[in-house]
């Protein structure tokens, strides 16, 4: 086994949610040595076409990664991962944080073809296909967001993929309506936090009161400008916002999920032309968090 590859606990975690065979009856490679050549390349960075050769043909790894960020494959082990994780008690509730990374997005990954994409096999769109690629620019050229939420165990729950220069407070709503933890024993997935915290770049009375229709406590600051602007208002300005500096020093947990994601090389640095393939990358980076020990 090489630096990196599954661990066999890791891989009897992972294999009851695979895909059993390939299209018209064949059967597949075997699918815990194409992951592992996923999981290389997720590590070091490295184009496909310079995969060792111990992993298979090299435009096999690179297919099937497609295939499943396209399908929803890799989103599948990702809830299965999580229920897994709800039923052991390994999710802190308690508190979850929201938070935002900016990916240096590889010239590679500029030039995606205009024509809609397809699910290999079949006339529907990929999951989190965006016609926008989720590349945007800056000073700095091309750049790519992850937005997401992060339990207090620093591994993510829910993440988001956008253009480099979208801002944080408008995608606060779409992440948290992605945290959906199913139960094993059936039910609603769980959806709510106990407690949720957030920097300033969150702040507007339409995320507070979408927490508060929710019932989720929430610490997030209140800007100045935001503060005086309520304090002008007067009584229709509302209450002001509370706020718990006891509570807010969590919210490095989710800054250090960040960090852990990436170390990742192809996380760090997007090479990847398709959005719903980068958004496979980072939730198989999440699922090798949540394996971990």
């Amino acid at each position: 086994m090489g630096r990196g590859d599954l661990t066999n606990e890791e891989w009897a975690r992972r294999k009851p949610h695979l895909p059993e065979s390939g299209a018209r009856g064949g059967r597949w490679v075997s699918h815990r040595r194409i992951i592992n050549g996923i999981l290389y390349r997720q590590r070091t960075g490295v184009p496909w076409r310079d995969l060792p050769v111990r992993f298979g043909p090299w435009k096999t790894v690179y297919e099937r990664h497609g295939r499943w960020s396209a399908d929803g494959t890799w989103d599948k082990i990702f809830a299965a991962v999580l229920a897994n994780a709800d039923a052991e008690g390994r999710i802190a509730w308690s508190m979850v944080s929201v938070d935002s990374a900016s990916c240096r997005s590889h010239q590679h990954a500029a030039g995606a073809r205009r024509r809609r994409p397809r699910v290999p096999g079949k006339e529907v769109r990929p999951r989190h296909h965006r016609p926008d690629e989720g590349l945007g620019r800056s000073r700095g050229g091309l750049t790519c967001k992850i937005h997401l939420a992060g339990e207090g165990g620093r591994r993510p729950l829910a993440l988001l993929i956008t253009p480099g220069q979208w801002g944080d407070a408008p995608q606060l709503i779409p992440v948290m309506e992605r945290i959906r933890v199913p139960r094993p024993g059936g039910g609603h997935p769980r959806t709510r936090p106990d407690h949720l915290g957030g920097d300033k770049a969150y702040s507007s009375r339409r995320n507070r009161r979408y927490l508060r229709r929710r019932q989720i406590k929430h610490t997030i600051p209140e800007p100045r400008d935001q503060r005086a602007q309520r304090k002008r208002r007067g009584s229709r300005g509302g209450r002001p916002a509370g706020f718990d500096k006891t509570i807010y020093k969590r919210r490095n947990e989710v800054e250090r999920t960040i960090n852990a994601l990436k170390n990742f090389r192809a996380v760090a640095t997007r090479f990847d032309k398709r959005a719903y393939v980068f958004h496979g990358t980072v939730t198989l980076a999440s699922i090798r968090l949540w394996l971990r020990p």
